[in-house]
């Protein structure tokens, strides 16, 4: 007589509600099957990285100067006075991070909070 093991899908566990973030990975992963198979296409994103910042008017808008400017986002102060000075222009990497304080300041702070 063959011994009968419960399934996976009569567990407890499997019949347990998930949590919000289970839910999200159970979509997630349920999302990357579909489109491994082919059956959808998922959202592609392209960043949009400026060629030029003007710096001292993103930093007026604010309404900061130049040092607690570079304090609150970490940035080295003879380098958004050269930026400003025009002796210098951001690199990609610090542009990128201009046009996110530009957009969302706060994101920015939060995410550098100590």
């Amino acid at each position: 007589m063959p011994i009968k093991t419960p399934s996976a899908a009569s567990s407890p566990r499997s019949t347990a509600r998930h949590s919000p973030l289970g839910r999200r990975l159970i979509a997630g992963a349920e999302e990357a099957l579909a489109h491994a198979r082919g059956e959808i296409t998922l959202t592609e994103y392209q960043a949009a990285i400026p060629e030029t910042v003007n710096t001292a008017a993103l930093r007026r808008r604010l309404g900061l100067s130049q040092a607690a400017f570079c304090r609150r986002f970490g940035i080295d102060v003879q380098a958004l006075q050269a930026w400003e000075q025009g002796r210098r222009r951001p690199d990609r990497m610090a542009r990128i991070l201009l046009a996110v304080i530009a957009r969302e300041p706060e994101a920015v702070m939060r995410a550098l909070a100590a």
